[in-house]
């Protein structure tokens, strides 16, 4: 996995620090992940790694699209490594979050309601609260 990551890195053309390889690993291990999670994995490897090493290496690599950034209502945001069209469920008790894939007919519906709307739809996102089977004792 790590050499993905290293390329993924390199075709952004970023340089594969070992600061980024290991946060984007921690994401890649959880799935999601916010901050304070990838910064206490990265701490085990990188006993010197600052927090804020943590949230500007984050910031850049959303803003370069190798993450997408989960804002979470009365929690903080989780971070995922970017990938195809998706929604979550997302636990209103424990924070659990789940990757579900998107039904054609729900996209062709946003994209039928963007374009009645003279609305140029270039991404959408769904984000589905309730409380996991986990919390509901399943």
């Amino acid at each position: 996995m790590q050499e993905k990551i290293v390329n993924s890195l390199k075709e952004h053309g970023l340089k594969a620090t070992p600061q980024r390889v290991t946060i984007l690993s921690s994401i890649d291990k959880k799935g999601h992940a916010n901050i304070d999670e990838i910064f206490n994995d990265a701490k085990v490897s990188h006993p010197t790694m600052s927090l804020a090493t943590v949230y500007k290496n984050v910031t850049s690599l959303v803003e370069m699209h190798l993450l997408k950034e989960l804002a979470l209502t009365n929690e903080k945001s989780k971070y995922e490594i970017a990938k195809s069209p998706h929604s979550h469920l997302i636990c209103k008790k424990c924070g659990h979050v789940e990757d579900i894939m998107l039904s054609d007919p729900l996209a062709e519906n946003c994209n039928r309601l963007a374009n009645s709307n003279s609305f140029k739809l270039e991404e959408f996102e769904l984000n589905i609260y309730g409380i996991c089977k986990s919390c509901l004792g399943e």
